[in-house]
């Protein structure tokens, strides 16, 4: 279906900057929707509370002031993610400060709830909840959402299991709103392939890990560049909930990577930062990071990614 009309000004490619939890910070959400995609980042990142009222006022006054300056290339919406389980006891707190700004877009995840849906809808902003198969997308759109985030096998941070191609062809069945699919997706042939499938947008996460607004370590955007599909492992031993990780870091905490028990989801917890080893000292990935090979400003890689992009639209034009 064709992109919602407020997430497409500016919008000079088809894809969502996933919200990468300690990661994403208002450095890489602006240098994002200056380059033309959805920039996105979790509200948790904003440590503490009252630190995402000042993000989010550096955000709109940088991008307020670039569509002033460039008229002719204005930016491209942001989004801000909550992470809806109730383990999130800032949940309402961050929903009114999303409100007084207006979020074009909120992505919840971990739970679908129809309060946080009629807030946001409220003010005029878009809902996009992200889910791993048909059950919770169904819930989801039952719940009010605007749109799904497909999270398929090889997405970094938590992921599904299933097929891209399955995912986005039997959510197609049913529902024509707005789909972001995510998984392993890093390069523009791979933005060409999710729209093809039937999806809107290209949900891109680990690649921004190795940019230099991303607020990771250089040991660990590092190990986005030097690792491969082959580095990423799958397990819910870290939150309860099954995820993709980087091989090398999980070793580096003295642990087997091949010999993980299973996670307690009751264990999960999204409340600190210091306390979610999981994100800070075992480090996210998805199996895409293959095509990663440098540490880059994020504008360079968008401009990477829409050459790409443009020169499979022509080659298989050419076919």
């Amino acid at each position: 279906m064709p992109i919602p009309a407020q997430l497409a000004r500016g919008l000079r490619l088809p894809v969502i900057g996933a919200p990468l939890f300690i990661i994403s910070n208002p450095d890489l959400v602006i240098a994002q929707c200056k380059a033309g995609i959805i920039g996105a980042m979790p509200s948790l990142n904003a440590r503490p509370p009252e630190q995402l009222e000042a993000w989010l006022t550096r955000i709109t006054e940088a991008l307020a002031a670039h569509d002033a300056a460039h008229p002719e290339a204005p930016a491209a919406p942001y989004a801000v993610n909550l992470i809806v389980h109730r383990s999130n006891a800032r949940l309402m707190e961050d929903l009114a400060i999303c409100a007084r700004f207006k979020v074009p877009l909120v992505i919840t995840s971990l739970g679908a709830n129809e309060e946080v849906n009629a807030a946001v809808h409220g003010w005029g902003g878009l809902i996009f909840h992200d889910v791993i198969n048909q059950r919770f997308a169904r819930k989801a759109i039952e719940k009010g959402a605007d749109g799904l985030i497909l999270v398929a096998a090889g997405a970094g941070g938590h992921a599904g299991a299933q097929s891209p191609f399955a995912l986005v062809a039997e959510t197609r069945a049913w529902f024509d709103g707005p789909i972001a699919l995510s998984g392993a997706i890093a390069t523009g042939d791979g933005i060409l392939g999710a729209q093809a499938m039937g999806a809107d947008f290209a949900y891109i996460g680990s690649a921004f890990i190795a940019t230099d607004e991303a607020r990771a370590t250089p040991a660990y955007k590092q190990g986005i560049v030097e690792g491969s599909a082959a580095d990423i492992v799958y397990s819910n031993y870290f939150t309860g909930i099954h995820g993709n990780y980087l091989r090398d870091s999980i070793v580096a905490q003295g642990m087997d990577p091949d010999h993980l028990p299973a996670g307690d989801p009751a264990a999960m917890n999204f409340a600190s930062a210091t306390d979610a080893k999981a994100w800070r000292d075992i480090w996210g990935a998805g199996q895409g990071i293959g095509s990663v090979h440098e540490v880059v400003p994020a504008a360079t890689l968008i401009a990477r990614l829409a050459g790409e992009y443009a020169a499979a639209r022509e080659r298989l034009a050419g076919q």
